[in-house]
């Protein structure tokens, strides 16, 4: 029997729940897609995605062809038939690119030929109205993979990402520290001398490595993987420790964590109030950022809690 043939068109130029589109690959929208991958382990997918992104997807198994997205790609998804197309990006012209290809079936954004933009298929128009709308967005209650599903018409059961590269690493420290946010939202890192402070009050009870591996994405999750508990600023390291199953200490204030699931952990946030949070922007306009409300000594308390914990 012939499988059914699915495209997934998540390049990571937009990110799903949120409205600004950049070229920046943001890898952890990339990454946190796969959990769609669990209801499609019976067909042949095919991935379209950024080359920066090609390594978080690489010996996936239940991705049979990862695709950069390039000129010679488009010409050969223009020639090829599909049942089922998910197009999980935002940006105009891959919406009209998307459209163009031949497939019964289609899921997330399309092109709206009369404005110009992107608009959305039956199953996405919530979506799309979150990431239009602020105040909605900040209201909002479920978790990003529910949205997920809820666009290619299914229902979240707790399903987590799949990562394709399988670490060899063992587990040699019982901290690690992921504090590095990249320069898409730099706002999202907590206080340099918070983490120091905290490794400060750890002392010898317990062993720590700060962040490595990034040189490359397939070192960044062995050095993950070596670790027992990571703490993590809301980044690409958060979403690849709860791939691979890690405990977590997930530190937010900016950016909106009741959207983000947490199978094994916890999220702390900011323990002053703030009329700004989360705020979803890039720069802080304030003298110290939200994240400074959130003591070394919080940390602490919750990894002890989360190691002690079988």
């Amino acid at each position: 029997m012939q499988k059914e043939k699915i495209l997934i068109i998540k390049l990571g130029y937009s990110e799903t729940l949120v409205g600004e589109i950049s070229r920046k690959t943001s890898l952890g929208d990339v990454l946190r897609s796969t959990v769609l991958l669990h209801l499609f382990k019976d067909a042949h997918v095919t991935w379209l995605v950024d080359e920066k992104a090609i390594a978080l997807l690489k010996g996936n198994p239940y991705i049979h062809r990862i695709m950069p997205y390039d000129l010679t790609t488009v010409l050969q998804l223009k020639a090829e038939r599909f049942d089922t197309i998910v197009n999980l990006e935002k940006v105009a012209g891959i919406c009209a690119f998307s459209d163009s290809l031949t497939a019964w079936r289609r899921f997330g954004f399309r092109f709206d030929p009369e404005t110009g933009t992107a608009n959305a298929y039956d199953g996405t128009q919530t979506v799309l109205e979150l990431c239009n709308n602020q105040k909605d967005k900040l209201s909002n209650k479920k978790y990003w993979e529910d949205f997920l599903f809820e666009m290619v018409g299914s229902q979240w059961q707790g399903e987590i990402p799949t990562i394709g590269y399988k670490p060899t690493s063992e587990e040699v420290y019982d901290i690690g520290f992921n504090f590095n946010v990249g320069d898409k939202w730099p706002i999202k890192a907590w206080p340099l001398e918070y983490w120091k402070e905290l490794e400060k009050l750890i002392g010898d009870k317990y062993t720590i490595s700060w962040q490595q591996g990034l040189k490359s994405i397939e070192e960044y999750i062995e050095w993950i993987n070596s670790c027992r508990l990571i703490v993590t600023n809301d980044s690409l390291g958060l979403h690849i420790a709860h791939a691979l199953d890690k405990k977590i200490v997930a530190i937010f204030g900016p950016t909106l964590a009741n959207e983000v699931y947490v199978k094994h952990g916890v999220k702390l946030l900011p323990e002053k109030e703030f009329d700004c949070l989360p705020c979803m922007n890039t720069v802080c306009i304030k003298d110290r950022t939200c994240l400074y409300e959130i003591e070394p000594a919080t940390v602490l308390e919750n990894i002890e809690k989360l190691i002690s914990e079988k």
